[in-house]
């Protein structure tokens, strides 16, 4: 049967753990007992058969999660990445270690994304 309960938000959850999907979690707390809310596929990365760049911001998310060599956006915070940049602007991010670098405005190249530092 389904309940409407009162709930605290205790944490929230950006991931690409388990099958290396992104996804997000709310931990909730009924106060006494808690209960996680998530689990959707936000964005398949190219690696799934049916990878499509539907999602921006799922892309850029999972992208930044995947360079930083982590799996939840909240260990992203102290780890190191290479960058390509100039004095204005950052064009792209890289893993520390392997060849692997995100750069937004090419792979949004073939989308509706407008780059809002080239208007």
């Amino acid at each position: 049967m389904i309940e409407v309960k009162n709930a605290i938000i205790t944490k929230a959850m950006l991931t690409i753990e388990d099958h290396g999907l992104l996804s997000a979690w709310l931990t909730l707390d009924y106060g006494g007992s808690g209960q996680g809310f998530g689990g959707y596929s936000l964005y398949l990365p190219k690696s799934f058969k049916h990878h499509s760049l539907m999602s921006h911001a799922g892309h850029w998310i999972f992208r930044c999660i995947e360079i930083s060599g982590v799996e939840r956006w909240d260990q992203i915070v102290g780890k190191t990445v290479r960058v390509r940049c100039e004095h204005h602007k950052v064009h792209a991010i890289g893993h520390i270690v392997k060849d692997d670098w995100f750069d937004p405005a090419k792979d949004f190249a073939d989308s509706n994304h407008e780059d809002p530092e080239e208007k």
